[in-house]
């Protein structure tokens, strides 16, 4: 008992130098770029970004350690996934430096109700997936299965089979709007591809590794847009 109560312990702390070290990277990727603190689209995205995702960490630290846990592991198994993540590292780069740029040199002039309507789509992302992680305890950060893990098919998942990738893409895709950047715009779009790439491999590994994905896959269609996709 003392051993999980520790265990416990460090998890907590790690995830919480994670979650703070993720704020003052981020903060400096938009500031350092627009050579200012004067960039309230920034600030009010930081806000709706790290707010929710505080309450969140809490909530799954009580309820879900071991989802947590796993949310912190970054390194891919898969081969496939290892170079779709390479990809995604360059989307984040472009999609998050460049609104700050933007800031500075004046290229964009998104309207305040824009932004804000933006960031409304941001927390509507992150609702989804924070939905999804109350679902699915075995939502890893990385493309696994776990001994145990029995396939999910309640909530979110008996409409999409992805649905962490919808809010996802809700999520990244407003972003650079919500950071006031037009130009930003075009390598926030790489989302779409990199996502549709590593749905398609995770679903190759699933179906493989995990009971009864592929009869979930046939009783519920739709991997990431319900009628479409």
């Amino acid at each position: 008992m003392g051993a999980n109560q520790l265990s416990l312990v460090e998890l907590r702390r790690k995830a919480y130098v994670y979650f703070f070290v993720a704020i003052l990277v981020i903060s400096a990727i938009f500031f350092l770029p627009a050579g200012t603190l004067a960039y309230w689209e920034a600030w009010v995205y930081l806000a709706v970004l790290f707010i929710p995702a505080f309450l969140a960490v809490n909530y799954l630290l009580k309820n879900e350690p071991e989802l947590v846990e796993r949310r912190m592991r970054f390194r891919e198994k898969e081969p496939e996934q290892k170079l779709i993540a390479g990809f995604s590292y360059l989307y984040f780069i472009l999609a998050f430096i460049l609104p700050g740029f933007d800031r500075r040199f004046g290229w964009s002039d998104v309207p305040i109700a824009v932004v804000l309507l933006a960031d409304v789509f941001v927390v509507l992302g992150y609702g989804i997936v924070f939905l999804t992680f109350r679902e699915n305890p075995y939502a890893s950060r990385t493309v696994e299965v776990t001994p145990g893990q029995t396939v999910i098919s309640t909530g979110p998942y008996a409409i999409i089979r992805h649905p962490m990738y919808l809010g996802s893409t809700l999520l990244y895709t407003f972003s650079p709007l919500a950071l006031g950047s037009y130009w930003a715009m075009i390598p926030a779009l790489l989302i779409i591809p990199i996502l549709v790439a590593r749905i398609l491999n995770e679903e190759s590994v699933l179906a493989k590794e995990l009971k009864g994905y592929r009869e979930y896959m046939l009783k519920t269609r739709y991997r990431l847009l319900p009628g479409i996709w």
